[in-house]
């Protein structure tokens, strides 16, 4: 397959309609303080308000990624991206947390039809492997943008112009990239096959209600939707293996690039998904940073991220993505592990362990995601992609359940037992309190050193995982996909 000529602006779009969703969530758990004030919303009303957009997200993924490679990926993300945009100008006028708790639903089901869309169209208009994974490091530089950016711009623009400024940047973004996409972008599907209503059904029950069990783990196991999660995803997967036309292609997972690069990949995003989580908080309310200086502290990681991307996909070439992608594994775990031992002395350790962690971070990415990219064939790219994705969503939200309850039990054991209620569960509460607020800072302390150990755990594992499933630098086999089709399609690597 040639590849398209106007491949490196078709990145640029896909970079921006990934860039779109990065800022947006980034953005709000800075202005999360000041919109609960305005629209008198409680502690529940604000947990449901961040994490409603999860659910529909994660929940809709699968039936995406098959609604693109169906019916077409270009115009999937296009649509999903109207969504997004339209929701975001829902958001600003809501008037109490359940309008803006419906913008929400509808932004995660906007952004749910753009993600898959993005890496498949990658898939397709970058064929040769070496561009590939250039094309990959240059996408997570640019999510890596709005992650250092989302904060800070959050922080400004909440305190300029009030909380709505949040969703309005989402406006002009998701405005160009609809279209320089319709401008500049081929439409790609796979081959037309059968609906499968009844797969898609189940998935969006199953990963619904898995992704609420994960987020109630930190206030005990929530037995109802846990149930839902067994018996909805049990069926899910049954019925998957039985039809003759499934919605997800699950032999992707007898591919060991495929189940090395995914399973790695989501024990790293358990780490991840509790980090911004854990180290916000302690900038703030240990440290005593403002919702601007916190965003801009995370610069160091951000940056060497960045650098290491590029880097992280050259190795990947040469030494084979097994190698590259348990290196950089093993130097991410280091960084946690500085991280656990930062102190409330200064910034400086923190400083160091994220430029660590971010060096970890771009060597491992490229490799993991080209091992397993490189396992989905194009006609089932959009699908294989959101797969992957939902798979990676599953592990950021255990992550941010699990170390917020690891960091959370290890805050209250370590504060005074005289303490109130309130302040031994929120560190928040205790700092304002004069009389607990360094008793709060040591208990917080002490509980980063936790949350971080689990972290660490968790990316040795994933270290363990790619060591023992990818392949290293020989040719890979066809994959269990490609094998089965009658003719063959383009050549992945």
């Amino acid at each position: 397959m040639q590849p398209h000529p106007r491949r490196w602006l078709i990145l640029i779009v896909l970079c921006l309609s990934t860039l779109v969703l990065v800022i947006d969530n980034m953005a709000l758990t800075v202005a999360v303080p000041a919109l609960a004030a305005d629209l008198g919303a409680d502690s529940q009303d604000v947990q449901w308000i961040l994490e409603s957009y999860m659910l529909a997200f994660a929940g809709l993924l699968l039936t995406a990624g098959s609604l693109s490679d169906r019916y077409g990926r270009r115009k999937i993300m296009v649509i999903g991206l109207v969504i997004f945009g339209a929701a975001s100008l829902a958001a600003t006028f809501a008037g109490d947390p359940g309008q803006l708790i419906a913008a929400r639903v509808a932004m995660g089901l906007g952004g749910s039809l753009v993600m898959p869309s993005t890496l498949s169209i990658l898939i397709v208009v970058f064929p040769e492997e070496t561009e590939r994974r250039k094309a990959m490091a240059a996408g997570a530089a640019f999510a890596l943008l709005g992650l250092i950016g989302g904060p800070v711009a959050g922080g400004v623009l909440t305190t300029a112009l009030g909380w709505e400024s949040v969703f309005w940047i989402n406006l002009p973004i998701a405005a160009l990239a609809v279209i320089a996409a319709l401008t500049l972008m081929p439409e790609s599907k796979g081959p037309a096959t059968r609906a499968d209503p009844l797969g898609a059904v189940l998935s969006v029950i199953g990963m619904s209600a898995l992704v609420w069990t994960i987020n109630e783990l930190a206030h005990g196991v929530a037995w109802i939707p846990l149930v839902v999660t067994v018996l909805a995803l049990g069926a899910f997967v049954a019925w998957e293996l039985r039809t003759a036309h499934p919605m997800v292609p699950l032999a992707l997972f007898r591919d060991r690039d495929f189940a090395g690069g995914s399973l790695s990949l989501t024990l790293v995003q358990v780490g991840n998904g509790g980090l911004l989580l854990v180290l916000t908080q302690y900038l703030q309310f240990v440290l005593g940073y403002t919702p601007t200086q916190a965003g801009l502290a995370f610069i160091p990681m951000f940056v060497a991220s960045i650098v290491f991307n590029g880097l992280g996909a050259a190795l990947g070439g040469r030494i084979g993505n097994r190698a590259t992608a348990v290196a950089g594994m093993l130097v991410m775990a280091a960084g946690f592990a500085l991280l656990g031992f930062a102190s409330t002395d200064g910034f400086a350790v923190l400083a160091v362990a994220q430029v660590v962690l971010g060096a970890g971070s771009g060597l491992a990415a490229p490799s993991a995601v080209a091992a397993l990219m490189g396992a989905i064939p194009t006609d089932r790219a959009g699908v294989g992609s959101a797969l992957n994705d939902t798979i990676q969503q599953a592990g950021a939200a255990l992550g941010v359940a699990a170390l917020g309850a690891l960091a959370t039990g290890s805050y209250t054991a370590a504060m005074p037992a005289d303490a109130s209620q309130e302040a031994r569960r929120s560190v928040a509460a205790a700092v304002a309190d004069p009389s607990l607020a360094d008793a709060a800072r040591q208990a917080y302390d002490s509980a980063m050193t936790t949350a971080f150990a689990g972290a660490t755990a968790g990316v040795l594992a994933a270290a363990v995982v790619a060591l023992f499933l990818l392949r290293g630098r020989g040719p890979a086999a066809p994959t269990v996909a490609q094998a089965q089709q009658p003719a063959p399609v383009a050549p992945v690597h």
